[in-house]
């Protein structure tokens, strides 16, 4: 799974070389937010039922329609699914800020989702919203620590823009 850490050491392996200083302090910044990484993962693990269910409504309010027979909500069943794939990302958010690198989202989450979302009639743009719904609804520090939520907003952030 890629890391910050993977990375740095599988870019000097092919390079034949050590890690640089520069590689290092890349190591040693990743390290040092691990903290807040972990707060914020351990704050979305324990509260994810209510995140997942306030993005999903967010994006069934904001794009009422889906609801329309034909379209990606059209009965309880599609909108089950709905749910249960916002999970799915906001899981792999979560291991992302576990890991400290996009990893979990690059090889399970991103790869070839615009694709499938285009074949399967599903708007991406309805499961963005829901992502910058959770962004956005975040509170310092109701929720979380300030660098936690950079954290968890950073990750929500390169999801977003992923799928845009």
């Amino acid at each position: 799974m890629k890391s910050v850490i993977t990375t740095t050491i599988s870019a000097a392996d092919a390079a034949g070389r050590y890690p640089s200083t520069s590689d290092l302090q890349s190591v040693q910044g990743n390290i040092q937010r691990a903290a807040a990484r972990l707060e914020a993962a351990e704050k979305l693990g324990s509260n994810h039922e209510a995140v997942v269910k306030e993005g999903g409504d967010a994006c069934f309010s904001k794009y009422g329609y889906l609801k329309n027979p034909g379209e990606a909500g059209e009965n309880q069943e599609k909108i089950n699914k709905c749910y249960r794939d916002v999970d799915h990302y906001m899981r792999l958010i979560n291991y992302t800020l576990v890991v400290g690198g996009t990893g979990p989202l690059d090889e399970w989450g991103i790869a070839g989702a615009r694709e499938v979302y285009r074949t399967l009639n599903l708007p991406s743009a309805a499961y963005i919203a829901s992502f910058v719904f959770m962004r956005d609804r975040l509170c310092v520090p109701r929720d979380m620590s300030a660098q936690a939520g950079v954290e968890y907003s950073g990750a929500l952030d390169y999801l977003i823009n992923s799928l845009s």
